[in-house]
């Protein structure tokens, strides 16, 4: 037995198939398909695939814009000093799905219709369903289920908690929302007699604002501030919990 033209054999079936293949050859009965269909496609538009990718680029940021992320430009100084007039902040849509919700301290942009006005506001959560929420208390400070919230990591500078007396309990499934500029926040303090009494439905919330994009030498990641995480829950769900 010739044992050389063996291996030569052996060795010949066992060559990569990229050695001397070109890559239409190599390539499976998917791809190549794929391939064809793009190149179809991109025949059909003018300017040909340079076209097809801008379409596709387009449509990806649709979709984001649509389901996941949305650009949002601060339009007032209602929410100064973290949040000037221009700024463009990128809002999380997903961040109040799969059952989450809002959570005190955290800034939401949300549908005014029908409780604040027909615009979209951006403004911080103090309040959730269950809270009592009250100002101001002897040293004038908001207090949230009994509880003094520090709010001089955010508050604008010179600022009063507020000027305005509120003690509310707010609704289950709505919010009590303040700007971080209370000398400039026409916010929930302003519609108490209102439909709705001032609350911003939950279902209203387009999303979390959890960026700042523009300008660059702004950019940042917006936290919840730790004060919150401080409040206790409201006493009847405490109890229900108990």
């Amino acid at each position: 037995m010739d044992t050389e033209a063996q291996h030569t054999e052996r060795d010949r079936s066992s060559r990569p198939s990229g050695s001397g293949d070109t890559p239409s050859d190599s390539a499976g009965p998917e791809e190549r398909s794929r391939s064809a269909l793009l190149s179809r496609a991109g025949s059909w538009l003018p300017g040909g695939r340079i076209t097809l990718t801008l379409l596709t680029c387009l449509l990806f940021l649709l979709f984001l814009s649509t389901f996941v992320l949305r650009p949002f430009q601060i339009p007032s100084g209602s929410m100064e000093r973290g949040l000037r007039i221009g700024d463009r902040v990128l809002v999380n849509k997903l961040a109040y799905r799969f059952g989450a919700a809002p959570q005190r301290g955290d800034i939401v942009v949300f549908d005014g219709t029908g409780s604040f006005g027909h615009a979209d506001y951006i403004k911080r959560v103090v309040g959730v369903g269950g809270d009592h929420v009250v100002c101001c208390d002897k040293e004038g400070r908001i207090r949230v289920n009994g509880r003094p919230v520090d709010e001089s990591g955010f508050l604008y500078p010179g600022d009063s908690p507020s000027e305005v007396s509120f003690d509310v309990v707010v609704p289950d499934a709505r919010l009590f929302v303040l700007g971080d500029h209370r000398g400039d926040s026409s916010d929930s303090r302003d519609h108490l007699g209102s439909p709705g009494g001032g609350m911003v439905p939950v279902g209203d919330v387009i999303g979390r604002a959890d960026w700042i994009v523009w300008p660059f030498a702004h950019a940042t990641r917006l936290h919840r501030p730790d004060a919150y995480a401080r409040v206790p829950a409201p006493a009847a769900k405490a109890g229900a919990h108990g």
